[in-house]
């Protein structure tokens, strides 16, 4: 068991909730703000699983026990930094869910691009997500229902446009063979999910879409 950098892992991420709390208590940042912010940089450091974490049992430990601080922050009414929102939503809970399944598909997968299984859902999420979502609440041109929440053409292109960019990049970085088309589809599949999600789901659903549409699109 990697104990050691599970603690290492608990700490930095208890350190990323205690900044947002922080933000929204004594600096008075708006939730839905750090709420992203939350969102936004622990994707980025569950990036570093696939490098430090070897055993998938680590990985389930951090992720089950962090939905079980979400869960219980919901229900006693801490954490106000992710969970004073004015809308229902399920985001916060289905992150953690994602992020370890993806590691298990990225760790069981035996075809060449098994690390982008991996790396570029997670990413999607933690950086399209919230851009698509910040861009869409500045710029409101173009609103849509789904449900009852609103989007915005403008947020879903500034989606369509990252996670295209985030493709490419992560396709280099790793130094895998992926076509431009595998890209596009994926990223057009994505932005799609993202916009008929509703309360959350997108969470679950976004990693979902690029996961399966990478898997398919490179059988071909």
């Amino acid at each position: 068991m990697e104990l050691q950098k599970i603690i290492i892992y608990t700490g930095l991420f208890l350190a990323i909730f205690g900044l947002g709390e922080v933000m929204y208590h004594k600096l008075k940042v708006k939730p839905e703000i750090t709420r992203k912010f939350s969102h936004f940089s622990s994707g980025i450091l569950a990036l570093s699983f696939y490098i430090y974490l070897t055993e998938i049992a680590s990985v389930g430990i951090l992720c089950t026990s962090f939905l079980a601080l979400l869960i219980l922050s919901k229900k006693y009414g801490f954490l106000k930094s992710i969970n004073n929102v004015d809308r229902v939503t399920f985001g916060s809970f289905l992150f953690p869910v994602s992020v370890f399944g993806c590691f298990v598909l990225a760790h069981y997968s035996s075809l060449q691009q098994h690390a982008l299984f991996f790396y570029l859902p997670i990413l999607t999420l933690a950086i399209c997500d919230p851009l698509s979502a910040l861009i869409g609440k500045k710029y409101p041109y173009g609103k849509y229902e789904v449900g009852i929440n609103h989007k915005t053409f403008m947020g879903s292109g500034a989606f369509l446009i990252s996670a295209l960019l985030l493709g490419y990049i992560v396709s280099l970085l790793l130094n895998i063979d992926v076509s431009v088309l595998t890209i596009a589809l994926s990223a057009l599949l994505c932005t799609f999910i993202e916009g008929i999600s509703r309360n959350g789901w997108d969470n679950l659903t976004i990693p979902t879409a690029s996961a399966f549409s990478i898997w398919i699109l490179t059988l071909f």
